[in-house]
């Protein structure tokens, strides 16, 4: 007959067991732009990130930068809107555009992106 510890620790031992065969992934999980820019080396492996296409980089076509959707609610023009770089090999999306980027970190803090999703589009006060 089997004791309820030895009962626990024999669930303990499944789920554990199940974890580590599993293993974690970011996969299905999506972030704001604040939630992984701060510290981009804490993500590995593909990442989903929705943000809002705020810059374009003057040296390079396929490089963005998206901030967090919620500095759309910041007005002033003093605002330190932290921008994470975004390269996509594919059309540009447009200032305002509100994107969904699936891809991994590369190089420290520069996201590639494999796929992006234009889902709905901003007023960024005439930019776009």
């Amino acid at each position: 007959m089997q004791t309820p510890i030895s009962k626990l620790l024999l669930l303990f031992y499944f789920l554990s067991l199940t974890a580590l065969l599993g293993g974690c992934s970011n996969d299905g999980l999506t972030y704001q732009v604040n939630d992984v820019a701060s510290d981009p080396g804490a993500f590995s492996g593909e990442l989903n990130i929705v943000g809002i296409v705020n810059a374009y980089s003057p040296n390079d076509p396929n490089l963005v930068g998206i901030m967090d959707k919620k500095e759309l609610q910041c007005t002033t023009p003093n605002c330190n809107k932290l921008l994470l770089p975004v390269r996509y090999q594919g059309e540009r999306p447009a200032i305002g555009a509100e994107v969904h980027v699936s891809g991994t970190f590369v190089g420290g803090k520069l996201f590639q992106a494999e796929s992006l999703k234009v889902v709905a589009n901003h007023n960024l006060g005439g930019r776009g």
